[in-house]
């Protein structure tokens, strides 16, 4: 693994808190150029998260609170007459930037929901027949307050599909939580953020996951994991091929992460239930027995086999 990377972990780790498991799968998930669904309770780090991240990676960073009375065009753009110069011209919408913070997406309407999940999906906007590219890198840090509170919605199961990983900040432990209240006395360790990869380091960066090599016994394997959440008898919808193909792109961010040039099947299953859970729809039954799609998703693991594979 480059040193870059290790230093943008201990960088992270100054600022946010005993959440190293969840910072490092979202450096996975840039890494394998994928966009980040964060679901929790106000006020854990989310923010934070993502300012953090933008600052470290020196990307250009915009976030947009979504609201019911947000509309398409604040997310995409749109063109306005110029009297001067006689000519209509592209005003850049929020998604015009490396690192967008889509705060609170369940909050808004289905409709501009859509504009941003097709953006995150073609990686370009078009507006009045002309075509705009989005910066690369390009990614989206969505979060989303959990089903219930005041004012949300669920997101529909195609929407959830463009996240390549749904992930959770939680609480802090005790000594995390004592530590962050004796950092913050004086100053906040966000000021001192300082860029430590460029982001021409980023996509060399993303170049060299995508190279990562995959066995065809840990492809097999994969294809397995899919197929089982699809005939699982508590589990309505399992996972779709974009689903398979981001848990493929993860494994090789994982194994990336762990300074290897190839995935072994530890990497698959690091990963697994951050890039399946939200894609599931359970059954009546599974709810009934209050099944979470993570605990589904454990029993799934125990019983696919996997390959022998030196790691």
């Amino acid at each position: 693994m480059p040193e870059k990377i290790t230093q943008l972990q201990k960088e992270l780790e100054t600022i946010i808190k005993g959440k190293k498991a969840v910072t490092d799968k979202i450096i996975m998930a840039v890494l394998a150029r994928g966009h980040i669904l964060l679901e929790d309770v106000p006020g854990v780090g989310k923010t934070t998260t993502a300012l953090a991240l933008s600052r470290l990676m020196g990307m250009e960073f915009n976030r947009i609170q979504f609201t019911p009375d947000v509309v398409p065009s604040d997310v995409t753009g749109f063109t306005m007459y110029e009297k001067q110069t006689g000519q209509f011209m592209y005003r850049p919408g929020a998604v015009m930037c490396n690192l967008l913070l889509a705060d609170e997406i369940n909050r808004t309407s289905s409709k501009t929901q859509a504009a941003l999940l097709e953006v995150m999906e073609e990686g370009r906007v078009t507006v009045d027949g002309e075509t705009h590219e989005v910066p690369q890198p390009f990614v989206v840090l969505a979060t989303e307050n959990p089903v219930g509170s005041s004012g949300t919605q669920m997101l529909p199961e195609f929407q959830l599909d463009r996240f390549m990983v749904s992930l959770s900040m939680g609480y802090p432990d005790h000594q995390s939580l004592v530590e962050l209240l004796r950092d913050r006395q004086k100053v906040n360790p966000l000021e001192l953020a300082r860029t430590v990869i460029t982001r021409e380091e980023v996509l060399k960066l993303q170049s060299e996951v995508q190279d990562v090599y995959v066995a065809d016994e840990v492809l097999d394997y994969i294809a397995k994991l899919a197929e089982a959440t699809r005939e699982h008898e508590m589990i309505v919808l399992g996972l779709s091929p974009r689903g398979t193909l981001a848990l493929c792109r993860m494994a090789k961010a994982a194994a990336y992460m762990s300074a290897r040039d190839y995935v072994i099947p530890k990497d698959v299953q690091t990963v697994f239930k951050d890039v399946a859970a939200h894609r599931m729809v359970l059954d009546s039954r599974a709810r009934y027995q209050e099944k979470s799609a993570r605990e589904i998703l454990d029993e799934i693991l125990a019983e696919v086999p996997q390959p022998k594979v030196e790691g």
